[in-house]
């Protein structure tokens, strides 16, 4: 048996899917910790936990605003690509 779809509200118009971001160009914002768990599909708390552990793309502070570069993240997940196929 099919399992059923689960329904997707689209993004509001002022903030665009951050994947989307990533796959067609650099925004014109730094991204989020909120940004950054949908990017990667993970919770949150595991974003913050990367940064403790200092794994994970590199983020930086802002006053008490926690922010991550979009150029730094691309570079990460390349890194990681990279890494991956060296390995396999």
């Amino acid at each position: 048996m099919a399992r059923p779809k689960l329904l997707e509200l689209p993004d509001p118009p002022d903030r665009p899917d951050p994947r989307a971001i990533l796959r067609e160009g650099l925004p014109d914002r730094y991204l989020t910790p909120d940004d950054i768990a949908e990017i990667f599909e993970v919770p949150k708390e595991t974003v913050y936990q990367w940064r403790k552990k200092h794994v994970g793309p590199p983020g930086f502070r802002i006053g008490k605003h926690l922010r991550y570069d979009p150029t730094d993240v691309r570079a990460y997940v390349t890194q990681r690509k990279n890494e991956d196929q060296a390995a396999a």
